[in-house]
């Protein structure tokens, strides 16, 4: 049976929003479905009777029936035989994510853990909302902010600032997602046959990037189980390779999970300063330290020439497709520049949500670090439990587990799991310069009810891997000779 919301923590949540004109179940109905859809109601909870939760939220039986009913109409209630009101999500015409981000052939009820992406957290409906209210003020004007809007520009600066690196607005360009914001520095700062560093394993689409971009990529191997950077390396593979620039993610890494030390910051910045590196720093996950711990300064902190990527894709929610670069001044007209080769900016509405999001930001993201901490929780405790043989290490922050196999292929294992409706990406998608086989990336941001049955399946498929029955094999089918990469996000 469902696990039931009390219907005092019910009452928590809509009480709030009961105030108001028209008539009372619909005040209700509508208090419901925004809790709903900021998933403080996750999908798949029961909700309490109608007769429990009238003393709670002051309102007659009947009132509180008809708003059941009105969200039954709407589709964000099902009544189930034995279960009562059980929250669910209404069906999207075309599904949830796009058929280019979706492996083939995923079945209804298939576990896609190829996307690092948890659905919205509590307050993205009511940023939406009041940036609807502060849109008219824009309409007069020809709606094209190619460096962004002042006030999202300020608030970005003032958490740069806030976190150790100091920022005004104007070295701040808004673009949309944090991807773009990659591809835009590459292209102002190399050009093609530029050696530029990256570690590996990486972020797959920041590979894509640089080799769209003509570079010639240049792999550091982090040591992603004890000692992460090895900065003693890192300078030789610098020395050695002539390169111009580098990309690197210091901040709860992707996919390891390692988080840059404040000692290695600033070797790396020593380093990266003597040979002239210009970094590409990219802290989208900088905000996800699941165990509430402090957080080093920004890497650019130590590196003058670095141009930092951020993204509210991972701290809020990947369909607000809103990035932006910090840029030392000395760069910005060159950035600019690139940037308008792009496009002439990003939409006013969503930057206003991104305004209205900052400004709550400490309340929201502790909510959702707390969401992310309980499922990466879940995964780890059941992968100990069933697959001991796995080694991961417990990241402190990010959304996914990196898990060494004790023997054979994750793009064997990736194939053998399609037969169990799990989508993989194997590891050799993240390696800058091949190999990593014998590693596999696990999101931890399916809810819960889904997570539980991930490594259930996966035994299953690891049985047949072990048995040489994957029936794959091979190369990956996203990377085969390393042309054509798929989006893994």
């Amino acid at each position: 049976m469902p696990s039931l919301a009390p219907a005092s923590r019910v009452a928590d949540l809509v009480l709030p929003a009961l105030a108001g004109d028209g008539p009372a179940y619909a005040r209700l109905a509508e208090a419901l479905r925004r809790t709903i859809v900021d998933g403080r109601l996750p999908q798949g909870v029961r909700l309490p009777s109608e007769r429990d939760l009238t003393g709670p939220v002051g309102l007659s039986r009947t009132t509180v029936t008809r708003a059941y009913a009105e969200l039954r109409t709407q589709g964000y209630l099902a009544t189930r035989r034995g279960s009562g009101s059980v929250v669910q999500v209404p069906r999207v015409p075309g599904g949830r994510v796009d058929h280019l981000l979706t492996p083939a052939a995923l079945d209804e009820g298939a576990l896609d853990l190829t996307i690092t992406a948890p659905g919205a957290p509590a307050g993205i409906a009511d940023a939406y909302a009041r940036a609807a209210e502060d849109l008219g003020a824009y309409l007069c004007g020809t709606g094209y902010y190619p460096s962004g809007l002042p006030v999202l520009r300020q608030r970005i600066a003032d958490r740069f600032t806030t976190r150790g690196l100091a920022t005004t607005p104007d070295q701040v360009l808004v673009t949309p997602g944090a991807l773009a914001a990659v591809a835009i520095a590459l292209r102002a700062l190399i050009q093609r046959r530029d050696r530029v560093l990256v570690e590996t394993p990486t972020y797959p689409n920041a590979i894509a990037t640089l080799e769209g971009a003509g570079a010639r990529i240049v792999p550091h191997p982090i040591d992603h189980v004890d000692h992460d950077w090895e900065v003693d390396a890192l300078a030789r593979t610098v020395q050695q390779s002539g390169v111009r620039a580098a990309y690197l993610i210091p901040d709860f890494h992707n996919p390891t999970g390692a988080l840059m030390s404040s000692a290695q910051r600033g070797e790396v910045g020593r380093l990266l300063r003597r040979h002239g590196v210009v970094p590409v720093i990219d802290e989208s996950p900088a905000e996800l330290a699941l165990e509430g711990q402090h957080m080093p300064e920004p890497l650019g902190a130590h590196v003058p020439t670095a141009v930092t990527a951020g993204s509210a894709s991972k701290s809020f929610w990947g369909g607000l497709r809103v990035g932006w670069l910090r840029v030392p001044r000395s760069r910005m007209e060159e950035m600019a520049a690139s940037r308008l080769r792009l496009d002439l900016g990003v939409p006013v509405l969503e930057q206003l949500v991104l305004v209205h999001l900052l400004d709550r930001a400490d309340d929201i993201l502790l909510e959702h670090r707390a969401r992310l901490r309980e499922r990466r929780d879940i995964l780890l405790l059941a992968l100990r439990a069933q697959l001991p043989d796995w080694q991961v290490r417990v990241p402190a922050g990010g959304m996914s587990l990196w898990c060494r196999l004790p023997e054979g292929s994750s793009t064997a294992l990736a194939a053998a799991a399609r037969r169990y409706d799990v989508a993989l990406a194997a590891g050799p998608n993240f390696a800058a310069g091949g190999g990593l086989d014998g590693w596999i990336r696990l999101p931890f941001v399916l809810p819960p009810e889904q997570l539980e049955q991930v490594v259930p399946r996966l035994v299953l498929a690891w049985e047949d891997v072990l048995a040489g029955r994957s029936g794959g094999g091979g190369v990956d089918a996203s990377d085969r000779g390393g042309r054509q990469r798929r989006i893994i996000t």
